[in-house]
């Protein structure tokens, strides 16, 4: 790996476990060089795996596309990286246990605004936007309006009594 502060490729790993999602190896690492430390991230490479896009070219899977679409739309918005790392991861798992060779755009995108939806409703009509192509401001309202139909979840505070029962 190459180190972030003196670019050297002379490292030592220091430490490797799994992380928390079960999915990669967190590794932390020491410049040979500089003795700066750093950590890394190694995970399974779906290298079989292809994507169609809408206009019929192929190219490779990868997560890192999601993963940055993921951060643009939550430009300037509270959420962790650490959040979008474990929802892409997700949506890879899910992509992959399609068990397709070859997974169209269409099958991606939906699960990449749900993770979107559940972690912040402004970073899913931006993605939304781009996705589905938005041409117009009555696209926006349209999908915000369906936001506000939606039930809202926060979890915080656990239902204590059935609606209705005493």
């Amino acid at each position: 790996m190459r180190c972030i502060k003196c670019n050297s490729l002379e490292d030592k790993v220091i430490d490797s476990r799994m992380s928390k999602d079960g999915i990669s190896i967190r590794r932390r690492r020491e410049c040979l060089d500089c003795g700066h430390r750093f950590t890394t991230y190694e995970q399974l490479e779906h290298t079989d795996l292809r994507v169609i896009k809408r206009d019929g070219t192929r190219e490779p899977f990868r997560r890192e596309k999601i993963l940055a679409g993921m951060v643009r739309a939550c430009e300037k918005r509270a959420v962790s990286i650490h959040t979008l790392e474990a929802a892409a991861d997700e949506v890879v798992n899910d992509v992959a246990c399609e068990g397709l060779k070859e997974v169209p755009t269409r099958i991606i995108g939906p699960k990449v605004m749900a993770k979107l939806q559940e972690i912040d409703p402004v970073a899913f009509v931006r993605y939304a936007s781009v996705y589905r192509q938005f041409q117009d401001v009555g696209e926006f309202i349209d999908e915000i309006q369906s936001l506000e139909r939606q039930p809202v979840d926060s979890g915080l505070q656990p239902e204590l009594f059935e609606s209705g029962a005493r």
